[in-house]
């Protein structure tokens, strides 16, 4: 108990990165990307009635379904390993509606498969609607953790007192 008393870190590193980049926002825009844009293709096809548009629709769900899985299993590795992000509700709220917009895109992608056209007129549309309104929420709880609580962004000690030093001479 003694330690949920003690404050939080004010910077706290990633694990899984590239040069001390997080890989995790790296990848995390291909499925917003996809995700969102499901939608727009939705209503292209139901205004145009062009079967591109559905074909395009399945893709997407496909592709941000895929991306997002990847998304969420590095996602997942950095809130297991990471005790600055476990502490944080906004991190569990995070994974929680990520683990929710998943399975709603993998629904998704998975009533298209058999027939894209018609599962847009069915349950397709609100699918997609639901996974864009999750995109945003999570994406909001994501955006929390770095901005607010300085998720992915620890950096060494000593190089921060080494960089105020470079940016106070170079003024």
């Amino acid at each position: 108990m003694k330690k949920l008393g003690q404050p939080l870190p004010t910077r706290t590193p990633t694990f899984v990165a590239i040069a001390r980049h997080p890989i995790h926002p790296m990848v995390v825009p291909f499925p917003i990307a996809f995700l969102m844009i499901i939608v727009a293709t939705d209503f292209a096809y139901l205004w145009t009635e062009d079967e591109f548009w559905g074909r395009v629709s399945l893709w997407l769900a496909g592709g941000g379904t895929i991306l997002g899985i990847l998304a969420g299993i590095i996602g997942t590795i950095e809130l297991l390993v990471i005790r600055g992000i476990r502490h944080r509700a906004a991190g569990w709220s995070h994974f929680v509606m990520a683990v929710m917009l998943l399975a709603v895109a993998f629904i998704n992608w998975l009533t298209r498969l058999e027939d894209p056209l018609a599962a847009i007129h069915g349950s397709g549309l609100y699918l997609s609607l639901l996974g864009a309104a999750l995109v945003a929420v999570a994406g909001w709880l994501g955006g929390e953790l770095v901005f607010e609580h300085n998720v992915g962004l620890g950096k060494d000690q000593n190089k921060d007192k080494a960089d105020e030093q470079d940016g106070d001479g170079d003024q």
